[in-house]
């Protein structure tokens, strides 16, 4: 079915790097979405308002705002295929990530109103009149949303969308509120126990929680995270491809949301060859990762002397001082400033984001390490932090 819809309303559904195909999945996603849970809100509130049950009523407002969120869906995905503009340079592309993170925060408070709702029908509980309609609606309502969460879930892994994964985590909690509305009126019908609000209750918790889990992880991009590990690897197999290219440092990876990736890196060239040779071979290098990957791609040329006695024994003295730290670290853009009396060694180490030592602290240890080795080494240390896993 999932596979039927793709086909029938997104034109060359393979190429999901295209922004017109990213938003046509967006489109079928909320599109669907509102035509369904505008149907099972209705079925709900209805049987729920006949037979006086609060939770089947409660469950049905859920999928109202599931309808809300299907619109969030996408209006977000038409607005942010607009084009950048003067006001906006980097595009709209994270309209998405904050579609994301309004479709979270409409999940949480489901949540929290279905646990007020139980806690109420707890202090006060009334009897369910039970009818097999209500028990068939409820049971074709659990396995729509149950498809529903996975074709959210297809639809988003497909073009690697956050707003549409969160769409599907929450038709999910769908499926189990669901149920647990299920649970209580069979047992009230067979047991005459009222646990109406104790199981909305323990749905309304699970809800939250999961809520809270999705503002953290739709919030993730807009606050900034890590980079997706598979492009950085990518990026730095096709760069390291490049005849000429002895390594790279200071890989920087800036989202400004799907399709709207921008990247600056420092490429290590030798300092014998052509400076022109290597310019030409920086622009290279921009171009084409650049267009393979749909990036916007700034390589900074950093150049190597690798026959300078001086900087191959700082090298070694410093890669010595590093494997004493209790971390992972690198060294990049060493260079030695020679004087009458002493040496100036001048780099940057990249250190992990949970190191505990404060730049000073660092700067310290390795200028006095290095002094052991060498009286007449002074360090200047510039401190990095990783930007990527390394």
């Amino acid at each position: 079915m999932t596979g039927f819809l793709i086909r029938t309303f997104v034109r060359d559904h393979e190429n999901t790097k295209d922004p017109k195909v990213r938003e046509a999945y967006g489109k079928l996603a909320g599109g669907a979405g509102m035509v369904l849970n505008a149907l099972l809100a209705a079925a709900k509130v209805i049987l729920g308002w006949i037979f006086g049950s609060v939770a089947i009523m409660a469950d049905g407002i859920n999928n109202v705002t599931d309808a809300a969120s299907s619109l969030v869906t996408l209006f977000s995905f038409k607005l942010a295929g607009r084009p950048a503009d003067k006001e906006h340079p980097y595009g709209h592309a994270r309209i998405e990530y904050i579609a994301g993170l309004m479709v979270s925060f409409m999940a949480l408070y489901l949540g929290i109103q279905l646990l007020i709702t139980s806690v109420k029908k707890i202090l006060a509980p009334e009897p369910t009149e039970f009818s097999w309609l209500t028990l068939v609606v409820l049971v074709m309502a659990i396995l729509a949303k149950f498809w529903q969460s996975r074709f959210y879930i297809k639809l988003g892994t497909a073009i690697k969308s956050a707003t549409i994964k969160a769409t599907g985590a929450e038709s999910r909690n769908d499926v189990i509120s669901t149920a647990a509305v299920l649970i209580g009126v069979l047992v009230e019908k067979f047991t005459g126990l009222q646990i109406d609000g104790w199981v909305g209750a323990l749905a309304a918790a699970y809800i939250i929680y999961s809520g809270i889990e999705l503002v953290k992880e739709t919030s993730a991009p807009l606050l900034g995270e890590l980079p997706d590990e598979e492009l950085v690897e990518e990026l730095k197999d096709r760069i390291m491809a490049f005849d000429g290219v002895i390594g790279i440092h200071d890989l920087m990876v800036h989202n400004y949301g799907p399709g709207r990736i921008f990247a600056s890196v420092h490429v290590e060239v030798s300092a014998d060859s052509d400076i022109l040779h290597s310019h030409d071979l920086m622009d290279n290098i921009e171009r084409t990762v650049g267009k393979d990957l749909n990036i916007h791609l700034v390589c900074h040329m950093d150049p190597l002397d690798h026959n300078d006695p001086f900087l191959v024994e700082a090298a070694t003295c410093v890669q010595k001082v590093l494997a004493q730290l209790p971390c992972k670290s690198s060294v990049h853009d060493l260079r030695v400033v020679t004087g009458p009396t002493h040496k100036n060694i001048v780099f940057d180490v990249v250190v992990p984001h949970e190191f505990h030592w404060n730049e000073e602290q660092l700067a310290a240890f390795i200028d006095e390490k290095m002094k052991e080795q060498n009286s007449c080494y002074f360090t200047v240390v510039t401190v990095d932090r990783a930007y990527i896993k390394e």
